[in-house]
């Protein structure tokens, strides 16, 4: 068998120790109970013959442990579980060393730009053959640049110490990923570990008063102010404090990538999400406006499509890392501060002051929804995008569709690729806890496992994956997840048969023909790959046949996917959303 089985991950020999007092709990049970005590009780992971130690803790403890089947998956399932619990809610990832570590790179950075808290366990090398080129030995400074703080236990008597340290460090705004490295043989000890005292993450930024005051006297002035919200009103549960100031200055709120149901899309004042597929009136509003509000972005490169998208000609900028200010915009205030603590002071310094009432914010945000709405009706029209009227469905059907059917309480995680614009920009999320996709790291294959991490984090709601064929194929090894752990998750995937955000741009900018990225030849049966991992499963071809089928599958006990065949050849988001409305 290779070495990079599970099964067969630890050839070393275990090294010498003094024979354990019975009494005395071993290292990884001292582990598990500071996690335990600090409210992490949820670990995702593989097994491996270095990590045995910590799994016979973690089934003692009663603490769930939920076996994936790669380790790519699991930084994305713990990822999905932070982004849906209320705030400071966290879980925990387990792997081996080496091909573990590495497979989990992915979601780590993934965690680290949104920055959502995880604690990463990393069953270490023993410490007898470190340095000897053990199995799957790599230096533990590999990790530094994907996680917000990376420590590796030495001293057998430091593992409790750096796990409570590293639970409070990724709690801590900015939050974040941490990682720990504790060698097998340290686990599987009974070294006594210190009493360790509570520690609470330190506050966020208080806003300083006089940025609050210039804040609130420029918006006073504004004759059509606009509010950007990005990930930080998420993190740091300021979604009220959203609303409070938007309602008060009856300005439009635009959200990014991350920022997506901060403020509920059913909302009067909510325009729409500022992505690759934002519409040309959306990107209008924003230059339009004569204030800029924005609130817990960076502000970054996949957002503002590499700093393109024109802002309004006086912008104040509220972000945790001052580095961020100034850096893609220029900015005529700049405030460090935690997103939450500025919007309400910023709602109780603007006071009872009424908006100017040719502000009409309600009304700039219809127009940008009106307008996306004829496009998404012209893409829904028979041969609608110059297609033939016999064609495949299209995303934004599919996705109006499956919206009309899943409750609003439900929670809905979408993987990246091209029919994830459609989904941020003709999806409408309906709370800051509801919906889930990745930021700036935009990494496929995400949809499956951050659902999989909803639903033990929210077991009382329905849960949704959204994804692709090329997103799915990424993660299809966590189907079987679902139907092993009988965890309750309707998966939606949109099969086009292509990788066909990449085929477009290939065949309009590289003079590839159409579908060069496509396996038509060779299509692809999500059914059959289910059924195969012992999924309920059932494709549909006609829109009126989608609601039906998810609504089947979401009311079915236990996990089921719906395979949606869809258009290889539909126009791309990021091409009709920007481009001129239809009719024009």
């Amino acid at each position: 068998m290779d070495a990079d089985d599970p099964a067969n991950r630890d050839d070393e020999v275990d090294s010498d120790r003094d024979e354990p007092a019975d009494d005395d709990p071993t290292v990884a049970e001292a582990v598990v109970d500071a996690m335990l005590d600090r409210g992490v009780d949820t670990v995702f992971g593989i097994p491996g013959k270095q990590t045995l130690p910590l799994n016979r803790a973690l089934a003692d403890r009663d603490a769930r442990f939920v076996v994936a089947r790669h380790e790519t998956a699991v930084p994305h399932q713990a990822w999905g579980y932070a982004e849906t619990s209320e705030q400071g809610g966290m879980a925990a990832t387990c792997v081996v060393p080496g091909p573990g570590d590495t497979n989990a790179m992915n979601g780590l950075k993934n965690a680290l730009n949104d920055c959502v808290p995880l604690l990463h366990l990393a069953v270490e090398t023993e410490r007898s053959v470190r340095g000897g080129d053990g199995i799957h030995e790599t230096p533990p400074e590999t990790y530094d640049t994907v996680v917000k703080e990376n420590v590796t236990v030495d001293s057998p008597s430091g593992a409790v110490p750096a796990v409570a340290e590293a639970i409070r460090a990724a709690r801590e705004h900015p939050q974040g990923p941490v990682r720990v490295g504790i060698p097998k043989d340290v686990l599987a000890s009974r070294t006594p570990q210190p009493a360790v005292g509570d520690r609470d993450p330190s506050p966020p930024p208080t806003p300083p008063a006089d940025a609050v005051r210039e804040t609130a006297d420029l918006l006073a002035d504004a004759s059509s102010p606009v509010v950007l919200a990005g990930g930080g009103v998420r993190r740091s549960g300021a979604s009220d404090a959203l609303r409070a100031v938007a309602e008060r200055l009856d300005a439009p709120v635009v959200t990014t990538y991350k920022g997506k149901g901060t403020l509920p899309e059913t909302h009067p004042l909510s325009a729409g999400v500022l992505c690759g597929g934002a519409s040309a009136d959306l990107r209008d509003l924003l230059a339009d406006a004569d204030l800029g509000l924005v609130v817990g972005s960076d502000l970054d490169a996949v957002a503002t499509a590499s700093w393109s998208v024109s802002m309004p000609e006086t912008l104040v900028h509220v972000t945790l890392d001052g580095d961020d200010v100034g850096f893609g915009y220029e900015t005529d205030r700049g405030v460090v501060a935690d997103a939450d603590r500025f919007l309400r002071a910023l709602d109780e310094r603007l006071g009872d002051r009424d908006p100017s009432p040719d502000r009409s914010g309600a009304e700039r945000a219809e127009s940008v929804r009106a307008a996306d709405r004829e496009r998404f009706a012209a893409l829904s029209e028979p041969g609608g995008g110059d297609a033939p009227e016999d064609r495949p469905l299209r995303s934004v059907e599919v996705l109006s569709a499956v919206r009309d059917t899943v409750p609003e309480e439900a929670v809905v995680t979408a993987d990246a690729g091209g029919f994830r614009l459609w989904t941020l920009v003709s999806f409408p999320a309906f709370g800051p806890r509801s919906y889930v996709n990745p930021g700036s790291w935009a990494t496929m294959g995400t949809g499956l496992p951050s659902a999989i991490g909803a639903k033990l984090a929210n077991p009382d709601r329905d849960v949704v994956a959204l994804t692709g064929d090329g997103g799915l194929m990424m993660c299809v090894h966590e189907l079987h997840t679902l139907a092993s752990e009988g965890i309750d998750v309707t998966v939606v995937a949109l099969n086009n048969d292509d990788y066909a955000i990449i085929s477009e741009e290939a065949s309009r900018s590289y003079d590839f023909p159409e579908g060069s990225y496509g396996w038509g030849e060779t299509g692809l049966d999500l059914v059959a790959v289910a059924s195969g991992m012992g999924l309920p499963a059932e494709r549909v071809r006609e829109r009126d046949a989608v609601g039906d089928a998810v609504e089947r599958a979401r009311t079915r006990d236990g996990p089921a996917l719906v395979e949606v065949v869809t258009d290889p050849a539909e126009p791309q988001a990021s091409e009709w959303m920007t481009g001129p409305r239809p009719g024009q």
